[in-house]
């Protein structure tokens, strides 16, 4: 058969028994890769095979770095698209790992089948590949990362990358480069001088914010541990910075609890420059990634126009802390027309001191909802004093706190501030230079398969209506409005 049938048979067999592989990456990796040596093998094409005895070991040699050369150009955009960074050592590690693994690795886990003790020796062969990549990944500028292009300038990139390695004349394929070029140099858009933005990354139950200026970027607190091997800096953080191709100047992380603190190793190995502000004391693990530099009240700093200054704690409440959540680092961010509170954990009693000391400081129009919307927090005082247009709550779908609790809820809905958790909204962008709007990802890309939950009820005006029935405090209570 001609080569794009048996391809195309290939692909249709594999859909045919799973449909969901079109979403995965190894699917069109592998297939772009076979794909693209059919059409530019000489074999497939039908030209004349070579002379009687074969290719020599040089020539063996040589076709399989050219093999090699044309795979790695191949899917270099494709990986851009995807992974948004591509290997600068690939071709080298494949061409020591294919011939290990097919000379070495395959007879020997074969041979296993007839004398198990062998299994051993093939186990260790394929120990020995991996320290050997392990230690080429480790090598400075083994990787290259670019930003996450849109959809369209990355199949353009797709579209050039298969022309310069197919088999056509010279000025065919120098149109790939054009096409290959703007994946390669783009970048994701930046907030204006004098502005900035907010993401609140869907992490589940913890806080995760990225805060962006025209050439400087900070992330607020790394989101939760979820295993030993898990953690949203893994899985949501490093991905994010990396699709925006983010260089991280300082990372806050408010207090030692693992909701805010899980994915600081993470964010932090990936970035090395990054300056580490905490709350967290200096013996922490975190301490040996990184010095920690206590965040305290009146610290303060100015990117691109914008003001950056540290609220809460004071040195003394390091000595009094009853526990983390009252040495939470409080970040207040403003640009002189708009500004953002991001508050950490911290409960009654630190809300009752910043309005007492700083009641100026306090108003914005954003805040980050202390403790997830737990009834420890937000009381009228402090709600009245910020009074933000929208109150960000970052918890868990269905969490075991409850958060945000029916009573914060209604206080907030009380006062019309707009309540938004990442329940229902997912992500969530806010920008100073459209401030009287809120983007929830779950909105902007759907996804079939995410659940669709009801619209939150305003706690405050059921509340009411309750009250006028004749309903009495007890089922008001069952009805999670109190």
């Amino acid at each position: 058969w001609p080569w794009p049938l048996v391809w195309l048979l290939a692909c249709a067999v594999v859909l045919a028994v799973d449909p969901w592989a079109l979403l995965q990456a190894g699917f069109w990796l592998s297939f772009v890769a076979v794909g693209v040596l059919f059409a530019t093998d000489t074999g497939a094409n039908g030209e004349a095979p070579h002379a009687a005895g074969g290719l020599g070991l040089q020539r063996r040699a040589k076709a399989m770095l050219r093999e090699q050369t044309i795979v790695t150009l191949a899917l270099t955009p494709l990986s851009l698209l995807l992974f948004q960074q591509v290997s600068v050592v690939g071709l080298a590690a494949n061409l020591v790992a294919i011939p290990w693994v097919t000379l070495v690795v395959t007879p020997l886990a074969l041979l296993g089948l007839i004398a198990a003790p062998i299994w051993d020796v093939a186990g260790a062969a394929i120990a020995l590949l991996a320290r050997m990549l392990q230690m080429m990944a480790g090598w400075p500028g083994a990787t290259v990362s670019v930003a996450a292009a849109t959809v369209a300038v990355s199949a353009a990139g797709v579209l050039g990358g298969a022309l310069l390695v197919m088999r056509l004349p010279w000025g065919a394929r120098a149109l790939g480069l054009p096409l290959l070029l703007p994946v390669l140099l783009w970048q994701a858009p930046r907030p204006a001088p004098g502005q900035f933005e907010l993401l609140v990354a869907d992490i589940g139950q913890g806080n995760a914010v990225l805060v962006r200026t025209a050439t400087h970027s900070l992330i607020f607190d790394t989101g939760p541990r979820f295993g030993p091997d898990s953690d949203a800096g893994q899985l949501v953080l490093v991905p994010l910075l990396r699709a925006l191709n983010e260089r991280i100047d300082t990372v806050i992380v408010s207090h030692r609890d693992s909701d805010h603190s899980g994915g600081a190793e993470a964010v932090l190995k990936m970035q090395p420059q990054a300056h580490f502000v905490s709350s967290i004391e200096a013996s922490h693990t975190l301490g040996k990634v990184r010095p920690i530099e206590r965040c305290l009240a009146g610290q303060h700093w100015t990117w691109d126009g914008i003001s950056f200054e540290i609220l809460h704690p004071q040195a003394a409440d390091f000595d009094n802390a009853p526990k983390p959540n009252a040495i939470s680092c409080v970040l207040r961010i403003a640009n002189g027309s708009h500004a953002a509170l991001l508050v950490g954990d911290i409960e009654k009693a630190q809300e009752a001191r910043l309005v007492a000391e700083v009641t100026a400081l306090l108003a914005a129009d954003v805040l980050l909802v202390p403790h997830h919307g737990s009834k420890t927090s937000s009381t009228p005082a402090f709600i009245d004093a910020v009074h933000p247009r929208f109150a960000l709550v970052q918890a868990g779908y269905r969490n075991r706190f409850g958060h945000p609790a029916p009573p914060v809820v209604a206080r907030y809905d009380e006062r019309q501030i707009t309540l938004v958790d990442s329940s229902h909204c997912g992500a969530m962008a806010w920008s100073s230079a459209d401030a009287m709007a809120l983007g929830c990802e779950r909105d902007v890309q759907q996804r079939y398969w995410q659940h669709r939950l009801a619209p939150r009820a305003n706690a405050a005006l059921v509340a009411k209506k309750m009250r006028r029935a004749g309903d009495s405090e007890d089922e008001m209570v069952n009805a999670g409005i109190r």
